[in-house]
């Protein structure tokens, strides 16, 4: 089950059947304190970012002034409360995904400079070493007003890259239908592990000059 991996998102009657108990209950972010369980409120607004491997791709959002609360897990799959293994075998469909709820609408642009900035969103199905499905680059969004301040970020950072020799962006941008949370010792790991792997380096093209 896991050993090769497709590059090509499985549809459901192939996925894992998962199961009905989360995997992980919430407690408190292990670097600010706020509750995680603000990652799925209904309170503020928030957005999903596929960036590759969610522990550096937390990291550039969890310190942001605008941000309340990151934390890590999955989303656009099919596997119901899928484990890290599960979603690695590339048989659940999943993007690891960051979480991150913020304070207001005027806050979305800065945290979509940081996304587009953060990592390469011209890899298909990968970020750098990182390879498979769930390293995909993903905006997952929750409502009109997201998807398109997100389609025109990307216009503009498309534009930023043609200009700079890179090719076509192949993020794919998506209503969210499902979002899990990963496992516990995923959340703020590179604040547990301080020299733990990040694969994040980005194209190195700012969105703006």
């Amino acid at each position: 089950m896991f050993g090769f991996k497709s590059l090509e998102i499985p549809i459901k009657e192939d996925c894992l059947p998962g199961r009905t108990q989360a995997i992980y209950n919430p407690e408190n972010h292990f670097v600010t304190g706020a509750p995680m369980s603000e990652c799925m409120s209904q309170d503020s607004p928030r957005i999903l970012f596929g960036m590759g491997c969610f522990w550096g791709a937390e990291k550039m959002f969890w310190d942001l002034d605008c941000v309340k609360v990151t934390g890590v897990g999955y989303a656009a799959g099919h596997t119901p409360n899928p484990t890290y293994e599960e979603v690695c075998s590339g048989l659940t469909a999943h993007s690891e995904i960051v979480f991150v709820t913020y304070e207001d609408a005027s806050n979305l642009e800065e945290l979509l400079q940081v996304f587009w900035e953060g990592h390469d969103p011209t890899q298909f199905m990968r970020q750098g070493g990182d390879v498979g499905t769930q390293y995909r680059s993903g905006i997952y969004f929750f409502d009109k007003a997201q998807e398109e301040l997100a389609l025109k970020t990307k216009e503009i950072y498309q534009a930023k890259l043609d200009a700079n020799g890179f090719g076509e962006i192949v993020t794919e941008i998506l209503p969210v239908s499902e979002e899990f949370y990963a496992e516990d010792y995923h959340q703020q790991y590179l604040a547990k592990n301080p020299n733990g792997y990040c694969g994040h380096g980005g194209c190195g093209v700012r969105f703006k000059d």
